[in-house]
């Protein structure tokens, strides 16, 4: 259970706090492990704070972490501070110069009621995607980041009327799935976002073999679901979230016409029953992304 992080890393109390062992990278080159790189393409305002949101469930895994955080040219990170920028995060091409990623994050971003085409930065991201599809063993898309790969895969997404927020049931239609066969039968995540994948669209989409369709509710529809060779994984929730991102954006948004009070949420008493879920999800989705890359090298 251990994140390599620089010495001087803003959140390493925090993460401590929360059971997370945190090294240096010249502590892990002592150690007889090689860690797993996961590049994080990391879109969120606010950015530097949303980290810990990742870093958390990543952390938890029994499998040593090193977070490779990546930019883009081509976005102008207005919210988040340029000097963190500039002393953590590499660009795409950095981030593989001198070894591969042994699985790649892309995280969410405001943006999901603007068509793909109109976003400034839709073809650097479209180019790292596909690039990522040959060469890393799975890339995970977190709310935008999913609906971006499915729109690679085919499937575009459409704009609600009003935000979908709150946390939500999530059905498991795939108990022996080598991510969420470990996963509870009906479990709980997440949702804040302005659009959504047609639930015909994606049956016609799996009827193809071009999805596995993994988790489902009512009132999300199709929330998790994966290309058939697992290159593309997404998740068009927020496993990552924990409460007080919830509260934050409740506050953030009240008054907002467009967004309803959380479902199934109270702000005041901000309890959190989704944290096996994300656990799960992203202990999976690592231990995958290490199954691959050691088959690999055998």
């Amino acid at each position: 259970m251990t994140i390599i992080l620089p010495a001087d890393y803003h959140a390493q109390a925090i993460l401590e706090t929360n059971r997370i062992t945190c090294i240096r990278p010249e502590d892990a080159l002592h150690q007889d492990i090689r860690p797993m790189r996961i590049g994080i393409l990391n879109i969120m305002p606010f950015g530097h704070k949303y980290e810990f949101n990742l870093l958390h469930p990543l952390g938890l895994s029994i499998i040593q972490v090193d977070p490779v955080w990546i930019k883009l040219h081509s976005h102008t990170y207005h919210s988040t501070d340029k000097e963190h920028i500039e002393a953590l995060y590499v660009s795409y091409e950095d981030a593989i110069k001198n070894a591969p990623l042994d699985g790649l994050i892309i995280t969410g971003a405001p943006i999901e009621h603007i068509p793909f085409e109109e976003v400034q930065y839709w073809q650097e991201v479209k180019e790292i995607l596909l690039d990522a599809k040959h060469k890393c063993p799975s890339t995970l898309g977190i709310c935008w980041g999913a609906f971006a790969l499915a729109y690679l895969e085919g499937v575009d997404k459409y704009n609600y009327p009003q935000k979908l927020f709150g946390v939500f049931e999530i059905e498991n239609l795939y108990r022996y799935h080598p991510i969420t066969g470990v996963m509870d039968d009906i479990s709980w995540c997440p949702q804040s976002r302005l659009a959504g994948l047609d639930d015909r669209l994606m049956e016609e989409a799996q009827k193809e073999g071009k999805f596995n369709l993994l988790g489902y509710g009512k009132e999300t529809g199709y929330v998790i679901f994966e290309t058939p060779d697992h290159r593309f994984v997404m998740h068009s929730g927020h496993p990552e979230y924990n409460s007080q991102r919830l509260v934050y954006e409740a506050e953030r948004d009240r008054g907002n016409p467009t967004v309803p009070p959380a479902a199934n949420f109270d702000s005041d008493n901000p309890a959190n029953r989704w944290r096996g879920h994300r656990n799960q999800f992203f202990g999976q989705w690592l231990k995958y992304c290490y199954t691959s890359v050691s088959l690999q090298q055998r």
